[in-house]
């Protein structure tokens, strides 16, 4: 009898412990199933190749490394941009952890100039059925073709990323020194990019199983791409980072200088409220930060600094607004161009700070204009006319002390004799004595007669 019952304990805490081991090792299966569905980073390029566009993909570049994507993909469509930014990408590219694909899509787009550079340096490059790669010769700000120094600079540039990648080195020259470019069937012909796909999917599906070498030259090491049925995160722009890219448009450089200069020059041909100023200041800074002129931290500590001034401003000389309202402007554009990437602030907390500090600038501003306003209240001059009661009196020499403005004052009769109790009006001054003389009593008390002050 014991020993029956003693087993069907043990078998009451075998299945225990089973149900208990079965119950801790749900969460391992479900994160090994998670992990073993590959996961690519998918990001959109769409428009001129900036400082924007450079941090938003060194940004999708760590976090791609950092969350273990199979790969980073970049889909896109340019007509080119700055060199500068161009390099900063194609360095982060060719020391990447992680296989980069720059996927030139959809059809009808391009790689122009700046983006045949960056479609170079991807670890694989594709294109869309009917795009087209190429004339990467660079142009001056005014559009003109740049000098033959720069140019070689720029084939050089061109050529090696050619050289590290395995690609057309011919074509990287000509492309830069001719202005050659060429469709999607002719680049996989001449070995400028790897594949020609019509989509996404198709383009993940035909690149899994392919073989890569990633990181640093000094650190270099071959992995197998597991793309095909891959899971897609996006890494977008953002509302913030579209703004910015719209302000580092360099085709808007031009409004911005001309439309800011003549604000400032319409201020100082006829001062008036301050609004030419102010708009030509901000307008200024972000003309010159759309030129690339100011870095973006550069331009937001000036609007930072502005917006502070045009709060100080509204308080030493309050006036409509304007100072504040610009300040209010400043201050927006200021956290805009200061935060981004991973620090990147919240529209929901920008936009509410900036209004709560212009309209304690303003409220500033209107106390202080209001206190300038009203009349002094200090000073023996402040007392005439002021109304109190007479606490104490002194028969022998005809004088009795009043409590005003929270101190007390000697006061003289001018008229009668001060007797205490009386209620006297201030009607002259004589060295620190008040000559007063005697009150309605049925006009109304002043705090000082309640003895506060």
């Amino acid at each position: 009898m014991l020993r029956s019952r003693s087993l069907a304990m043990r078998r009451l805490a075998d299945v225990l412990l089973l149900a208990l081991a079965c119950l801790f090792a749900a969460p391992a299966i479900s994160a090994a199933q998670a992990q073993a569905t590959p996961t690519v980073l998918v990001t959109r390029v769409d428009g001129t190749i900036t400082p924007v566009v450079a941090d938003h993909l060194t940004e999708g570049l760590r976090t791609a490394e950092r969350e273990r994507h199979e790969a980073y993909v970049i889909e896109m469509d340019t007509p080119g941009g700055l060199l500068q930014s161009t390099r900063e990408i194609v360095q982060d590219f060719l020391a990447s952890e992680v296989p980069v694909v720059v996927h030139v899509a959809p059809p009808g787009a391009r790689a122009a100039s700046a983006g045949a550079y960056i479609t170079m340096a991807a670890h694989i490059a594709a294109m869309a059925p009917g795009t087209h790669i190429g004339a990467g010769t660079p142009v001056t700000g005014q559009g003109e073709e740049a000098s033959d120094k720069v140019v070689s600079d720029a084939a050089a540039f061109a050529v090696s990323i050619a050289e590290q990648r395995g690609r057309s080195a011919r074509f990287a020259e000509d492309m830069v020194r001719k202005g050659t470019a060429v469709s999607d069937q002719e680049a996989v012909r001449t070995d400028v990019v790897d594949v020609v796909a019509p989509s996404r999917d198709t383009l993940l599906t035909e690149l899994d199983g392919r073989r890569v070498v990633v990181g640093p030259a000094d650190a270099e090491r071959e992995v197998v791409m597991r793309t095909a049925g891959a899971q897609v995160a996006q890494h977008d722009l953002g509302f913030f980072g579209e703004l910015r890219q719209m302000l580092a448009s360099p085709e808007l450089a031009f409004l911005f200088l001309s439309i800011g200069t003549l604000a400032v020059i319409y201020e100082l041909a006829s001062p008036g409220m301050g609004l030419g100023g102010v708009t030509g200041a901000i307008l200024l800074v972000l003309g010159f930060v759309a030129l690339s002129v100011l870095p973006f931290n550069a331009g937001g500590l000036l609007l930072l600094g502005l917006a502070a001034a045009l709060f100080v401003a509204e308080v030493i000389t309050p006036g409509v607004g304007i100072f504040a309202a610009g300040g209010t402007v400043s201050l927006v554009f200021a956290g805009v161009l200061l935060f981004r990437g991973e620090l990147g602030v919240d529209p929901a907390v920008l936009w509410p700070t900036a209004v709560v500090v212009g309209g304690g600038a303003l409220l500033a501003g209107r106390l202080a204009w209001r206190a300038r306003r009203a009349p002094a209240t200090t000073g023996h001059e402040g007392l005439l006319g002021r109304e109190a009661v007479v606490r104490r009196a002194d028969a022998r020499t005809g004088t009795g002390q009043v409590l005003l403005e929270g101190a007390w004052w000697t006061v003289r009769g001018r008229d009668a004799p001060i007797a205490a109790g009386k209620r006297v009006r201030v009607v002259d001054l004589e060295g620190l004595d008040l000559i007063v003389e005697g009150a309605d009593p049925e006009e109304g008390r002043y705090p000082e007669e309640e003895g506060g002050s």
